[in-house]
């Protein structure tokens, strides 16, 4: 019998504070909290915190979790993103942050990191 391997199953307090880099293994930022849509129990987005990186300060970004990829033995995740996407991001302030159940923002979102809605 053929083992299928499936990914590691991971908490969510393993994953904040990780650092999230580009597929050129650059630090962009890492993880400061994860979104979960309580309808379907799964994780929406993840808030990045890209700390300084291209000029970017004190601002939080959400991405769609679906533009991530996890590496959980590297603690690290990898996002598809050159320093225009980055700089053009829709961020927000850590004491104004968005309502994450609006569809209208979060089809915005998902736009910008070329990702599908994950409630589509």
């Amino acid at each position: 019998m053929t083992m299928i391997k499936t990914p590691p199953v991971l908490s969510a307090s393993t994953i904040v504070g990780d650092k999230v880099r580009n597929r050129a293994q650059e630090v962009i930022g890492s993880i400061k909290e994860l979104m979960i849509d309580t309808g379907t129990g799964r994780i929406a987005y993840a808030v990045l915190d890209f700390g300084g990186f291209l000029g970017i300060h004190n601002k939080l970004f959400a991405v769609p979790w679906a533009a991530l990829t996890v590496y959980g033995e590297e603690k690290c995740l990898v996002m598809d993103a050159d320093q225009e996407l980055l700089k053009t991001a829709e961020g927000f302030d850590q004491s104004d942050w968005p309502d994450f159940a609006d569809q209208r923002w979060g089809a915005r979102i998902h736009h910008h990191y070329s990702a599908s809605p994950y409630w589509e």
